[in-house]
């Protein structure tokens, strides 16, 4: 019983934390302010964890954690389900999009960015579990495209970078700088248009006499 009634004060914790720590950051959350939110006492919250930097490195690695897995499997896709690479390559982008754009994965790159200084081992960590590992997935989606002569490619990483930046660049960098998290209207446009530009530079000749 008492095992359980300390499990579930850990878990509220762990809820309270992760909620203050994602909208206020490292220096706007106290460790009060979680004690009160988690409806437990100051001293439960140091019983579990012993300061704010160990609770703050263990709610952002287990943040980083699920919120990579969905970006990761937002990042990938069957490309060849159609003839059409145009279309094939906007599903791509699109669902690319979806996976980035939850407030949770918006905040917790801000806080990851923005606490680089403080904690680097957690920016390094993001960088490479998660942007390396999405750009990867989406290099198997085009090296696919490739494979089927679809697309002319020498280097699917490189490859990846850019289609990636082609369509997240503006919109992404919008969202980090303005706190906007509502997906922008203009998302279908940068999509599509990042989509084309990338085919112009990667498509096969005939598809890029053709553009």
């Amino acid at each position: 019983m008492e095992g359980s009634r300390s499990a579930r004060k850990r878990k509220a914790i762990v809820e309270a934390a992760e909620t203050a720590f994602l909208e206020n950051g490292y220096l706007g959350t106290s460790m009060d302010e979680i004690a009160t939110a988690a409806a437990v006492s100051k001293q439960t919250v140091y019983k579990q964890f012993s300061d704010k930097e160990q609770l703050f490195t263990e709610i952002i690695q287990a943040t980083m954690g699920r919120v990579i897995a969905e970006l990761v499997g937002g990042a990938t896709l069957a490309p060849t389900e159609s003839d059409d690479v145009e279309r094939n390559l906007v599903a791509l982008a699109r669902q690319l999009i979806a996976s980035i754009w939850h407030p949770d994965v918006l905040r917790l790159r801000r806080l990851v960015i923005g606490e680089a200084g403080r904690f680097p081992h957690l920016g390094e960590a993001y960088f490479t579990q998660g942007f390396e590992r999405g750009i990867a997935a989406v290099a198997t989606s085009i090296e696919q495209l490739a494979a089927a002569g679809r697309l002319h490619v020498e280097d699917p990483q490189l490859a990846a970078q850019h289609f990636s930046g082609l369509i997240l660049w503006v919109p992404l960098n919008r969202a980090m700088f303005t706190g906007d998290d509502e997906l922008p209207a203009d998302i279908d446009h940068f999509a599509t248009a990042g989509v084309r530009a990338f085919l112009a530079g990667y498509g096969p000749p005939a598809i890029s006499e053709v553009l």
